[in-house]
């Protein structure tokens, strides 16, 4: 689902993180569920368990939240139609997540 050079920067993030840096980067990737409205903005993933991402989640219940999400678990999940989460490949991000996040909780989703 994620592609390598960009699970590489996802690493790259969580190894920062874990290194106790405190980081705000740009989204690297958008996840998204075709035909609805929930969306991922991942920022990183746990260097210590590739399972595990960051980043901002909205479900598209109106309550977009940051958090942790199992990279394994999206990967499985369909939509009500059957498709899979897919990757948007022309995302690029414009700011850094905080950014997105307090758009996002203002305006109740993702706007990316």
């Amino acid at each position: 689902m994620i592609l390598a050079p960009l699970r590489a920067r996802l690493l790259a993030n969580g190894r920062r993180t874990a290194a106790g840096q405190d980081i705000d980067p740009y989204p690297v990737v958008k996840l998204f569920a075709p035909g609805s409205s929930a969306t991922w903005l991942l920022k990183e993933i746990d260097p210590y368990e590739w399972d595990r991402a960051f980043g901002l989640c909205d479900l598209g219940l109106g309550s977009p939240e940051l958090g942790y999400v199992s990279l394994s678990e999206l990967a499985a999940c369909r939509t009500h139609a059957g498709l899979l989460i897919e990757l948007d490949r022309h995302f690029r991000a414009t700011g850094p997540l905080s950014e997105y996040a307090n758009e996002a909780r203002r305006l109740g989703r993702i706007v990316a």
